[in-house]
This record gives structure tokens, sequence and C-alpha cells, in this order.
């Protein structure tokens, strides 16, 4: 078999996995995003006010505590609604929002590309997933909120 067949091939046979593929993506991103925001979301005021205060490259001193506690419920609630395709668009900007905040925190407060490179990643990645859609096998597909059907994939399905 020739390269170009073993690519067409290849193609054809992952396409049908699509579902499959977004179900994997979910939960690995959502849960991982659950991960790092428990600890915020559970540390309580003080963390959300430490956490808060990166606000502040902004030029926003006000409630750090707010802001804080925002971030850590984006994080923990939205990466679990993210994971089992709950409100999942609205979640995806949700995520990507808060990404772009700790990007240009990390950015405006000369920590580098290097250290802000994973909020830029993860933005990248929740902005794209919204136009994507959760799948088949998501809560929002369940409850008949998924109504947008992929047809460019309608004659593998």
């Amino acid at each position: 078999m020739d390269m170009k067949k073993l690519l067409i091939w290849l193609n054809q046979w992952s396409v049908s996995y699509i579902d499959l593929g977004l179900l994997v993506f979910r939960l690995v991103l959502g849960g991982m995003f659950m991960w790092h925001g428990y600890p915020k979301i559970a540390g309580g005021v003080e963390k959300w006010a430490a956490l808060g205060k990166s606000m502040e490259v902004f030029g926003i001193a006000f409630a750090p505590a707010f802001w804080g506690f925002m971030s850590a419920f984006a994080e923990f609630f939205g990466g679990l609604f993210f994971a089992i395709g709950f409100l999942y668009r609205p979640m995806s900007l949700l995520l990507a929002s808060n990404m772009l905040v700790a990007f240009s925190t990390q950015m405006l407060s000369d920590k580098g590309l290097m250290k802000a490179s994973q909020s830029f990643e993860n933005g990248g990645s929740f902005f794209a997933a919204f136009f994507i859609g959760p799948g088949r096998y998501s809560l929002d597909e369940l409850m008949g909120l998924n109504e947008a059907k992929k047809s460019r994939f309608a004659k593998f399905e």
C-alpha cells in the first residue's frame, strides 16, 4: 500500500471515531482543569485574594478575592462542565477567557513566554473547542442542546 492510500484509509477510519476523540479530549483537558482548580476553589478567601491580586497588572486593584474566586470557579467548575459536556460552548468561552487573562497577566508581569505558553495553549484549545462542539457523548447531546450537526462528516456516519 502506498503512502497516499494509507493516509486516506487512516483518515476514513479515524473520522468514524470523532465523538470518542472528543470525549477523551474533554475528559483529559476538563479533568486537568478540575485538578488545578480544586486547590484554588477550596483555598478560601485568602487563596482567592492572592490569586485575584494578579489583576493589578490590568489596573484592577479592587475586590481581589472576587476575581480570584471567579478564576478558581472557572477552572474547577468550568473544567467539570467541560469534561461532562454540559453547557459546553459557554464553558469553552469561559475557560478561554480565563486563560487569556492568565496569559496576559504572566506576560505583563515579565514572566516570559516560557511561563505563559501553557495558558496560551490551553486558551487556544478551549477557543477551538467552542467551534468543534462536545460531540455525541456529552450531556449537551443527551439534553438536546447540541443540535448543530457536523454535516461535513455526514458521509462517514
